[in-house]
């Protein structure tokens, strides 16, 4: 049902992608779906993101995702499943390489609560992130997390948006980790 809508939905971008703009913004807010699969079980949700420039090279950024697990029966006994709750903040560097390609590294602090309990930590990448055509960006990352209640882990991360006009797109996003997969697609404003 998902890859049909993510289908969907970039088939009905195609048609806008002649009126959009190049470059690269670090001002934006975007909202969607997000799903998480673990070698423990799945969960999915929703998420907001945003950035903002706060200079030519530097940008804050921040997400929210509220996710529930998949519900279980397990020897007849069905078991609710539990919300997870997650939020980020962080400081971004930006450097320009070419034309609509930065060199990005960031840092983040990350906080978790699972029915109540919260776990800190923080997480720092690196990455590349090219408009690579008028209408579509996208990015790379590698990074490291670590928190005083789980132990620390390297990560790679993928996204892209399609653009509609200046202002409005479709963006996605894949975390891969040891064990565990992240997923969101959802509109964005960039202003």
């Amino acid at each position: 049902m998902h890859k049909k809508l993510l289908a969907l939905t970039l088939l009905a971008a195609l048609p806008f992608t002649a009126s959009a703009t190049e470059g690269l913004s670090y001002n934006y807010v975007e909202g969607g779906y997000v799903a998480t699969n673990t070698d423990a079980g799945d969960a999915d949700g929703w998420g907001i993101n945003g950035s903002g420039a706060i200079s030519d090279n530097f940008h804050i950024f921040g997400g929210f995702t509220s996710q529930k697990t998949d519900d279980e029966t397990i020897g007849g006994v069905r078991f609710d499943g539990i919300d997870v709750d997650q939020w980020r903040v962080g400081l971004g560097y930006n450097y320009p390489v070419a034309g609509n390609t930065d060199l990005l590294a960031r840092v983040a602090y990350e906080s978790y609560d699972v029915e109540g309990d919260n776990l800190d930590g923080f997480s720092a990448e690196v990455g590349v992130r090219s408009a690579l055509a008028p209408n579509f960006e996208g990015y790379v990352t590698a990074g490291y997390e670590d928190g005083d209640a789980f132990d620390g882990d390297f990560y790679g991360r993928v996204g892209a948006q399609v653009k509609f006009n200046q202002n409005w797109g479709v963006s996605g996003d894949v975390k891969f980790a040891d064990g565990d997969t992240q997923y969101f697609i959802g509109p964005r404003l960039t202003f």
